[in-house]
């Protein structure tokens, strides 16, 4: 989530907590007949559960979905044939009160090698993991000796290397808040011996991220109203990255009517992306181009499979949704 959008987004969404829930209309724009391939023309979009303040980074775990509530401070999750969604972890980003952090709770969520959760905690500033104890153990919470400033989402490779990004939008003021100790807003990389690098440096809102099915490409989204785009980057085999371009621009689908930015990023098994931003979730082949999109009618923070692989799990504003594929998620 960006805190700059609070007067477009967040504002509302902390107001809608205490009114009645909106309407859900979404629908789904077919722009290419390669889409048919990977969302059935019959496939419909089904609301799942309602009333989050801003839900995000929705994750498949042990048969059922986790999803973070950012300002509420709560790891949710949602079972198949739950009809609305449970309390699964308090305290989810920040453990106890810290002056002049805004978005306090956890964002993008993801596993380890051993199925352990991992979490990005704004108000912590850190990359956790959750022990089976319930105990929470920092993985990455600094660089060069300065803190993070709001770990956002993150990506596992398969060498186990967690790959995450660190924008300013837990803090208050961004930029230009006091507790801000790191000049990037990068793309930050931890091994499973815990070191740290940082691997992109200049991106203004780094968001989400994820690989290519053969992990040789990273996309990276890049929620700056004034430049919203997905990045791609070659990842070298030592784990770098290179030869940085715009995959996607997403500036001429903003308009008043498609609310939201590049946030969320997923990849299924064939290479295609499916990306957060205007409108819903974009469906991108490989080749950058446009096949159509998911339109939820709200602003759009993250995607998962789930189940079998061929259910893409949303997270919509104050909703929690799904839609069946034709085509599966890397990894599955």
């Amino acid at each position: 989530m960006r805190a700059s959008l609070l007067p477009l987004i967040l504002s509302p969404l902390l107001a809608f907590a205490n009114d009645a829930v909106p309407a859900f209309n979404p629908s789904i724009e077919r722009l290419d007949p390669a889409f048919d391939l990977l969302v059935a023309p019959e496939a419909q979009v089904e609301k799942l559960a309602d009333g989050f303040t801003w839900s995000e980074g929705p994750l498949w775990y042990r048969g059922s979905v986790l999803f973070s509530d950012v300002p509420e401070n709560v790891i949710y999750c949602w079972s198949p044939g739950d009809t609305r969604a449970a309390v699964f972890l308090k305290h989810s980003g920040l453990l106890q009160a810290h002056q002049g952090a805004y978005a306090q709770g956890s964002n993008g969520l993801g596993l380890d090698a051993n199925g352990r959760l991992l979490i990005c905690q704004h108000g912590e500033r850190r990359i956790a993991r959750l022990e089976q104890s319930g105990q929470q153990t920092p993985i990455a919470d600094h660089f060069e000796g300065k803190r993070f400033n709001s770990p956002n989402d993150l990506a596992v490779r398969k060498n186990r290397d967690i790959y995450f990004t660190d924008p300013p939008y837990g803090l208050t003021g961004l930029d230009e808040s006091p507790l801000k100790e790191l000049d990037s807003n990068g793309v930050y990389r931890v091994t499973p011996e815990g070191i740290v690098s940082l691997l992109i440096g200049n991106l203004s809102f780094p968001n989400g991220l994820a690989f290519s099915p053969d992990e040789k490409i990273l996309y990276v989204s890049v929620s700056d109203s004034t430049a919203p785009r997905i990045m791609a980057y070659e990842v070298a085999q030592d784990g770098s990255l290179a030869h940085g371009h715009v995959f996607f621009n997403a500036q001429a689908l903003q308009n008043v009517e498609r609310k939201g930015l590049p946030d969320g990023v997923k990849v299924d098994a064939r290479g295609n992306v499916f990306a957060t931003g205007p409108g819903g979730v974009l469906v991108i082949s490989k080749d950058g181009k446009h096949l159509g999109s998911i339109l939820t009618g709200q602003p759009t923070s993250n995607c998962c499979w789930g189940d079998d692989g061929s259910t893409l799990y949303i997270t919509a504003n104050m909703f929690l949704c799904r839609l069946k594929t034709s085509t599966k998620g890397a990894g599955f």
